[in-house]
């Protein structure tokens, strides 16, 4: 029996330049309705999650930054990862040596450096506010994750990925979106943070059904004893899931969950 549904949002309730469909909003509704907790597990801010669960009723535990933060709705902290600051410092060298756009996340809080195409693309959606400066300007502390990105070249990003992997075995970088190549903590994973709000309510995990679209998303479908991944995941994802569903424009989330939650 699903006592647990821990989704990813965008590209698997959340199509991409779009808004939830009526179904997704309907389906996670009745899991609620019958004492099912739908968790939202993602790589987005905290504070750009909210506004997210506001819109889906949700009232749960958010599991943000790659699994780095686990908050209530109300805004308490359960649980937190930081990337180390000396990591983070070399990092932001790097990319200026290698003409690379980053985000920085500092307490919930996010900083570029440049005001450019990069972060208007990005934060399209997503209800972030953000401050342009120099990062010398900044005590970095505290530090959420850092995101490389280039919205034109993934081909660059998947380079950026192998990198930092071979030079800094230790930290969880993944490329999360054909654009996005994530940095954080070696404890900041969607797995973690699942495992942590099973711990504390008492789920099994068998009793968890898991669902995501990228990369990122690969150790949250593991997370759960049914690992599912939308049509339109990666290749990758695919090959570590039980099950693969519809795409998220025909609503492949609400059709897993009537297979595996409802028997329908």
């Amino acid at each position: 029996m699903i006592k647990m549904v821990a989704t990813d949002i965008d590209g698997t309730i959340l199509p991409f330049n779009s808004d939830f469909h009526p179904q997704v909003k309907e389906c996670i509704a009745k899991l609620e309705e019958n004492n099912v907790k739908v968790v939202l597990v993602t790589g987005r801010m905290h504070s750009s999650t909210v506004p997210i669960a506001d819109k889906l009723g949700l009232k749960n535990p958010v599991i943000s930054y790659q699994g780095g933060l686990i908050k209530t709705y109300n805004g308490e902290t359960l649980y937190q990862k930081n990337l180390d600051s000396e990591y983070a410092k070399e990092i932001i060298f790097w990319a200026r040596e290698n003409n690379v756009h980053i985000n920085l996340y500092i307490d919930d809080k996010l900083y570029v450096e440049q005001d450019n195409e990069m972060i208007q693309t990005y934060i399209k959606g997503k209800f972030v506010d953000y401050t342009v400066c120099s990062f010398d300007e900044l005590e970095i502390n505290n530090v959420n994750k850092l995101l490389a990105l280039d919205v034109h070249d993934p081909d660059r990003v998947t380079q950026w990925v192998n990198i930092l992997k071979k030079k800094y075995p230790d930290l969880y970088i993944v490329k999360s979106t054909p654009y996005f190549c994530e940095i954080g903590s070696p404890m900041a994973k969607k797995s973690l943070g699942v495992e942590f709000l099973c711990n504390m309510w008492g789920i099994k995990k068998e009793e968890v059904l898991s669902i995501g679209d990228q990369n990122n998303d690969i150790d949250l479908v593991k997370a759960g004893g049914i690992g599912v991944a939308m049509g339109n995941a990666t290749e990758e994802l695919k090959h570590c899931a039980d099950y693969i569903t519809d795409t998220v424009e025909n609503d492949g989330f609400v059709k897993a969950i009537d297979k595996f939650v409802f028997n329908n």
